[in-house]
């Protein structure tokens, strides 16, 4: 079994959220079995470079071959600033591949997902990367991904602010239409992280508290199974 653990928060694992709960997850998920396999890439400390014109030249004569396999666009290269951008991405489609459970660690900025996050999403979802070329059928159709949000105010059903998380909706829609089945996509958010540093969020720290015991628990379980 492998677990490929992503982090996407800027701040220090002291500081952040997101990444001590990845690692509550990844903690646990070892203790279950001592001879799986956990591969950690922090996007903050070596960052996914963004698409260049190249990325995209090539992925549309792809598209136009109808979506050819990952070993097979060698072939469709015509230079070598396509070269460069499929030696980047190559890689990271085969560490999602190989993958059993994909766990990503995703603060909210700015009612969304950290750029370090989408620069990686973008590479990674390269057409016809997750299509068996012989039945057809996704790839990535029994691949669990465990998703752990931070937020620093309140974004939950009923809140004034629910409208305003733009996490949730996209990561469900991503996964969802790059093929993960919807029973193996668990998404947990921890809300009101900063209700000890924002004065308009004081008085919340109990909230916040309750709000990450329960994340945690949701983790617990998540890497016990």
């Amino acid at each position: 079994m492998i677990l490929l653990h992503i982090d996407s928060s800027a701040d220090t694992a002291d500081d952040s959220v997101s990444r001590r709960l990845t690692d509550l997850f990844a903690t646990t998920w070892r203790a279950r079995d001592g001879s799986a396999e956990h591969r950690h890439r922090d996007l903050c400390a070596d960052p996914v470079p963004v698409l260049t014109p190249a990325y995209t030249a090539l992925g549309r004569r792809v598209e136009r071959e109808g979506f050819v396999p990952p070993a097979k666009v060698p072939a469709l290269i015509e230079n070598a600033a396509e070269e460069r951008e499929w030696d980047l991405t190559l890689p990271l489609i085969t560490e999602l591949l190989a993958a059993d459970t994909v766990l990503l660690g995703v603060p909210m900025y700015n009612f969304a997902v950290p750029a370090a996050l989408k620069a990686w999403i973008d590479r990674v979802t390269f057409p016809g990367a997750y299509t068996d070329a012989d039945t057809g059928e996704n790839l990535l159709r029994d691949t669990r991904v465990v998703v752990l949000m931070a937020r620093g105010g309140g974004y939950g059903p009923g809140t004034p602010r629910e409208s305003f998380d733009f996490q949730t909706p996209y990561l469900t829609a991503y996964f969802g239409d790059l093929g993960v089945a919807p029973e193996n996509l668990h998404l947990v958010a921890t809300e009101l992280t900063l209700a000890g540093l924002l004065p308009h969020l004081a008085g919340h720290e109990d909230l916040a508290a309750d709000s990450f015991a329960q994340a945690c628990a949701a983790v617990t379980a998540l890497a016990a199974t």
